[in-house]
């Protein structure tokens, strides 16, 4: 499933990547996904609202004209249409079905307004779908200089997606749709790609970490505060028990991923009344503010030492004002580490993404760091491999935070060597992350692998986290046996001799003259001394 729909992701980019770079065509063929699937899953709900069967209404052919023909009939309309708002939380009109437009496409009949009317519909009357089609500007002069030449575009691409099962898709379409347009294309894409996507597995391990001990709460709430895409806190779901009662709350700096993110929530059937999402600037002013604030899961993969304003009104801001110091204005890692701790609930877990340099560099950045660790908040710090996130290659490091602990040890997992070796990315197995999870749970020592530090052995090392000082990986090359190899040496220079002594034999029982034999005598002689 993945294949065909990369398959049809890169024929339809094609279509507009000489037209426009990466950052913004991903734009499109996202926000034309995300319509398609509200349109087929439409298409289900009626099915299955006129009590017929999907296996009879089998194709969107049959499907839309069993649609056509209720909303055709007047008695049935109303009732029908309201039943659908009330269980989608939308309606589309026949005429305006991604798959209807996509058949117009194919007869080279469909019109952009058609299109255009269509996302507004839906964005005027649903509150939930307000500004989400904005980035597919379907008047820009990108797609074609004049409307006839942008109406042969977005045709093409129509005709492409039209093909994706979106909802017979294994997992997150939109997520691994994403995730295939910026790996494929991530030198155009630009360097800032990776910090509105984490990579699946590496999404998956937080998940993981953060839900262990709160598996059973009928009621959980998850926070990202650099949401991105979404997907870090839609994995959270998948090892709850309960995964249809999680409350989301995120916040997003950029517009176009805010809106990503709102699509992909959408997408897995979040309802509107659970997620409270946000765009805005995370550091420059603290949100939520009203309750709930704090949540049991906090997950976060920041842009990684960002710029930030850093200025004085910071220190008396109840997320930074404990901590003595702010953060640099060059390298903000500390800052958003604060905010998301400061909003992590007493029983909570939180995890984030960070590069390395938060785990030993000096004067401010050192300040904050040793008051975390004297107050117990760092649970544990995981060295990650390098070139895991799209449009960096250095490596990262996972850091778990918690609240109200009786001790301060921290648990360190130097799994940077565990990874599957990728053309572009390199990438995590289901066993590398199970192995690091393992780790994390049974908190002992690991040989070359993990150690759980004292918090004296932290004091020791001047409260530096750098993972080498804890976990020593060095491997010892075997010692070398002297004796063994002077035999070894011995043997080959006997066999040598006794070579070079059957090869002189052998050319002297040939027939040849004086000359040419004191010539091979000579050369022997060479070889001898070469010994």
């Amino acid at each position: 499933m993945g294949a065909e729909l990369n398959h049809q992701l890169f024929s339809a980019a094609d279509n507009l990547r000489s037209k426009m770079d990466a950052s913004e065509y991903k734009n499109y063929l996202l926000g034309l996904i995300f319509y398609k699937y509200l349109s087929d899953k439409l298409l289900v709900q009626v099915v299955e609202l006129a009590d017929e069967s999907l296996e009879e209404y089998n194709t969107q052919e049959k499907q839309t004209k069993l649609y056509e023909e209720l909303v055709s009939d007047p008695d049935v309309k109303g009732d029908l249409l309201a039943t659908v708002v009330d269980t989608l939380g939308y309606e589309i009109e026949p005429k305006y079905l991604f798959h209807v437009l996509a058949t117009r496409a194919k007869q080279n009949i469909f019109q952009l307004n058609e299109l255009n009317t269509a996302f507004i519909h839906l964005s005027t009357n649903y509150e939930q779908f307000n500004g989400l089609f904005d980035d597919v500007d379907l008047q820009s002069k990108k797609l074609g200089s004049d409307d006839q030449q942008r109406n042969v575009t977005v045709t093409e691409v129509l005709k492409k997606l039209d093909a994706i099962d979106v909802l017979g898709h294994e997992g997150d379409v939109i997520g691994d749709a994403y995730e295939y347009l910026i790996s494929e294309f991530a030198s155009e894409a630009g360097k800032k790609a990776g910090e509105f996507y984490t990579p699946h597995m590496v999404s998956d391990m937080m998940a993981q970490i953060v839900a262990i001990n709160q598996e059973d709460k009928k009621l959980f709430s998850v926070f990202d505060p650099t949401m991105g895409s979404g997907s870090l806190m839609l994995n959270v779901r998948n090892y709850l028990n309960y995964p249809d009662s999680v409350k989301y709350h995120g916040q997003e700096l950029n517009t176009t991923t805010y809106n990503l993110a709102k699509m992909n929530l959408i997408l897995h059937g979040v309802e509107a009344e659970d997620m409270n999402l946000r765009n805005g600037d995370t550091l420059n002013k603290d949100w939520p503010t009203n309750e709930p604030y704090t949540f049991d899961s906090v997950v976060m993969n920041p842009p990684y030492s960002a710029k930030w304003s850093a200025d004085n009104t910071f220190l008396d801001d109840s997320r930074f004002n404990r901590y003595g110091k702010l953060a640099p204005k060059s390298k903000a890692d500390f800052a958003f580490l604060l905010h998301g701790y400061y909003h992590l609930k007493e029983t909570g877990t939180m995890a984030i993404v960070l590069p390395h340099g938060v785990l030993f560099r000096g004067a401010a950045e050192g300040v904050i760091r040793q008051k975390l660790l004297e107050d117990g908040s760092i649970y544990a710090v995981i060295g990650m491999p390098a070139n895991l996130f799209f449009g960096t290659s250095i490596p990262t490091t996972v850091i778990i935070l918690k609240k109200n602990r009786t001790n301060r040890d921290v648990l360190f997992i130097d799994a940077s060597k565990g990874f599957i070796k990728g053309k572009n990315q390199n990438k995590l197995s289901k066993e590398n992350i199970d192995q690091i999870v393992a780790t994390y749970k049974e908190r002992k020592d690991v040989e070359k692998y993990a150690h759980l530090a004292s918090f004296e052995q932290i004091k020791e090392n001047d409260y530096n986290l750098n993972i080498p000082r804890y976990v020593d990986t060095f491997e010892e090359e075997a010692p070398i046996d002297m004796v063994a190899i002077g035999k070894e040496m011995k043997t080959i220079q006997t066999e040598k001799k006794a070579l070079e002594k059957e090869l002189y034999e052998t050319i002297a029982s040939l027939q040849t003259s004086q000359e040419n034999e004191a010539w091979l005598k000579g050369a022997l002689e060479v070889f001898d001394y070469g010994e």
